[in-house]
């Protein structure tokens, strides 16, 4: 049976979700913008403004399921300079490079706040772990091979040849992406990777605890 998240916990994920969502389009944006594609930046994809890259239902798919999605941000591989397959590739590998970047960024953040915050510890600590988890989940799930998802244009890039067959199957992304995630299969892969890169986060924000904790 369905059950909505506690409120507080609710309110300390947000700023993580926004944040997540918002660099990883603008981040596609840019590295396009940067290999000759301006289309982001005609249509007012590349700002840091949250508000042109949610999806309303995506979000809230994304809050209370924890699967959604943010609004793709156009790619026009025509405009490209130079090789357009390995351009797609790096476009689509910004938006979860982006998230991993996040994710490490706030590991020290967090370790310094657990031992220097002891008044607004609860709230800024809170924050601060789901930005390192949900940019860590967004920078994993991203990457599987699936279309729509980076990982599958990553792939394209990365196999000799045209891959036309990707994306041709990119109609029926969204429905295998719900069988793997109803069928388990997807939590399983994701742990797979998550889990290690959770244990080096850790390291780093013990670390930068047990420092702080001493000067």
């Amino acid at each position: 049976m369905f059950s909505l998240p506690d409120p507080l916990q609710l309110l300390l994920s947000l700023p993580a979700f926004i944040v997540g969502l918002t660099f990883h389009e603008y981040a596609h944006g840019l590295a396009a913008y940067k290999l000759g594609d301006k289309t982001a930046y005609y249509q007012g994809r590349l700002t840091l403004n949250p508000l042109p890259h949610l999806d309303p239902v995506g979000f809230l798919m994304l809050v209370f399921f924890r699967f959604g999605w943010a609004k793709p941000v156009p790619v026009n591989p025509y405009n490209f300079q130079g090789d357009v397959k390995k351009s797609m590739m790096l476009v689509s590998l910004a938006g979860p490079a982006t998230n991993f970047l996040l994710a490490l960024i706030s590991a020290p953040l967090l370790g310094l706040a657990m031992a220097r915050m002891p008044f607004e510890r609860d709230i800024i600590v809170g924050m601060l772990q789901n930005m390192l988890l949900i940019n860590l989940f967004l920078g994993v799930f991203n990457l599987l091979p699936v279309p729509p998802l980076d990982g599958s244009k990553i792939l394209a890039g990365i196999i000799p040849g045209r891959q036309n067959w990707l994306y041709q199957l990119e109609q029926y992304g969204m429905i295998i992406l719900l069988l793997l995630l109803f069928t388990g299969i997807i939590g399983r892969v994701l742990g797979f990777f998550i889990t290690p890169a959770l244990s080096f986060l850790g390291q780093i924000v013990n670390y930068v605890y047990a420092i702080s904790s001493v000067y």
